[in-house]
């Protein structure tokens, strides 16, 4: 019965939410749709904890740099991830594909905050679209998200991390503060079920600039990978397949993808 509560509430919120924020989208500015954004963010967390039952705590705000541009690159495990760090945020942008716009107002939403929307194929029309978008956040000072497996991941799993994330670290010349979840346990992937328990999400210390893009690659995977394993909750499961644990995936839609890029399609 959470589940169900949970999901109808989590449904018509967003409805609601995404008519505002596109009636908020259409007057000078950013602020007012921003702060709307967040208290819809911030509703739908209140919303794990009190209706799903997910005790979600978020640490490690400690090694988010105050000033200045700051990449956040998450893990990606749950439809919850993007909801629980942008309540964590007065102005945050982020990446994503562009299956998302095909949703209803989100087009004009997504214009409206700056967020990088890029082709689901990724290749060099993906890169230049993220530089373009990703200088106008950097000039704003501004925090920007991005998950680097490009995909959800089942618990306990991950996908190849892609080379955006270095792309956006070099054209920002800032820190990349990693973030570590286990939020999968609790709301896996867009499953219907959630499961009631205990959920972490801890940002990392953070990777500063000048690293090299096999180097940093190398320990922005070590990092988020390590500590979302150490993380999860062995005793209460939820989704987790203890099985599955440290397992790397590759969907039918990822492989396609990147094989028409080593094509050079």
């Amino acid at each position: 019965m959470r589940s169900l509560f949970f999901n109808l509430f989590f449904l018509l919120t967003t409805i609601v939410y995404a008519f505002v924020n596109a009636l908020l989208s259409l007057l000078p500015g950013r602020k007012l749709m921003m702060g709307s954004l967040r208290r819809y963010c911030k509703l739908i967390v209140w919303a794990m904890r009190h209706i799903a039952g997910i005790k979600l705590s978020i640490s490690g705000h400690e090694n988010i740099p105050e000033h200045g541009p700051v990449i956040i690159a998450a893990k990606h495990q749950s439809y919850g991830d993007g909801h629980a760090v942008f309540s964590q945020f007065v102005d945050l942008s982020f990446v994503t594909g562009d299956a998302i716009t095909k949703f209803l107002f989100i087009g004009r939403i997504l214009k409206k905050m700056n967020a990088v929307v890029i082709d689901n194929c990724g290749g060099e029309d993906a890169r230049k679209t993220m530089a373009q978008t990703s200088k106008i956040v950097r000039e704003q000072g501004r925090r920007i998200l991005i998950y680097p497996e490009g995909h959800l991941s089942q618990i306990g799993t991950q996908h190849r991390y892609r080379k955006g994330v270095y792309h956006l670290y070099k054209d920002f010349n800032c820190p990349v503060v990693p973030l570590a979840s286990n939020l999968g346990q609790r709301w896996n992937q867009n499953d219907w079920m959630k499961h009631p328990g205990p959920a972490k999400m801890e940002f990392l210390p953070p990777i500063m600039p000048g690293l090299d893009k096999e180097a940093f690659m190398a320990q922005l995977e070590s990092m988020i990978e390590t500590r979302s394993i150490e993380l999860l909750d062995l005793e209460i499961l939820g989704h987790l397949n203890p099985e599955d644990i440290g397992k790397t995936r590759e969907n039918d839609s990822a492989r396609t993808k990147r094989e028409q890029r080593e094509r050079g399609q």
